[in-house]
């Protein structure tokens, strides 16, 4: 019903969220509805995984995530109880979603080639970042939105880890992406972990190991954000999302390439 209603076909649905703040990134515009809209059966979003607000409404790593999420629950709905009603209701959401979000939610380089926009607003407008936090265009393949050797997941994991991304930092200390929420020249470890989850390249994944292992500033922990170039500068000296994923990683590594784990 959520993700109907914020396809906003008809209308622009119930949900809005105001408040005063010095920062425009904790607030929306328009009566709280946030930036207008061409609707085109993608799945508006006011704000992104790290709490600040969306600049355009349709954020396609949701939407992507949206219907991985659909297809997951039309497949437990069936097995589960039976409802294949329901589970039809999913597919035929979740197709919808993926054919509008391939339409609208991919960009071409200056060789034709598609990869994914962070946010669009069905005009005609997209804008390219990439933010640290999950669902992002780095976590696609991790979140099984898209196989790790998908081209169009590749070509976008190269642009967002690279200055194409303006959140992208690469410094004395390490390289990765972080966030407006964090500020620009800061890295957010998670991003480096995320990096390195659908890698198979062991020279890459040394050095991801590398990154995780000298930035911690001596506490034993992932943090939600670092500079660049002096990691003993972070944000949240307990950050449990990060801390988990890197167990998750560690995990990952012992099962995919246990000889590169011992010898990092």
């Amino acid at each position: 019903k959520t993700f109907r209603a914020q396809q906003r076909k008809d209308n622009r649905g119930p949900y809005v969220f105001q408040r005063p703040s010095p920062l425009a990134t904790e607030t929306l515009v328009l009566e709280g509805y946030g930036q207008p809209t061409k609707p085109n059966g993608m799945i508006h979003s006011m704000f992104r995984p790290s709490d600040d607000a969306c600049v355009f409404p349709l954020f396609v790593p949701a939407n992507l995530f949206a219907v991985t999420s659909l297809r997951q629950l039309a497949a437990m709905s069936t097995a589960l109880h039976r409802d294949t009603a329901f589970a039809a209701e999913c597919t035929a959401l979740a197709d919808e979603v993926a054919t509008a979000t391939r339409q609208f939610g991919q960009q071409r380089d200056a060789d034709g080639q598609a990869y994914w926009a962070f946010e669009v607003d069905g005009f005609g407008n997209q804008l390219f970042i990439d933010d640290a936090n999950a669902p992002g265009l780095l976590s696609l393949a991790y979140l099984g939105c898209c196989d790790r050797a998908d081209p169009v997941f590749l070509r976008t994991r190269q642009l967002a880890w690279s200055e194409r991304n303006p959140y992208f930092s690469r410094g004395k200390a390490a390289e990765g992406v972080g966030s407006p929420h964090s500020g620009m020249g800061t890295i957010w470890p998670m991003s480096i972990i995320q990096y390195a989850l659908v890698s198979d390249d062991d020279a890459q994944l040394r050095q991801c190991l590398q990154w995780l292992k000298t930035t911690h500033a001596g506490t034993g922990f992932m943090h939600e954000a670092f500079d660049k170039d002096n990691p003993s500068t972070f944000t949240r000296d307990w950050f449990a999302w990060a801390n988990t994923l890197f167990g998750e990683l560690i995990i990952d590594l012992h099962q995919r390439k246990p000889q590169l784990l011992r010898s990092s």
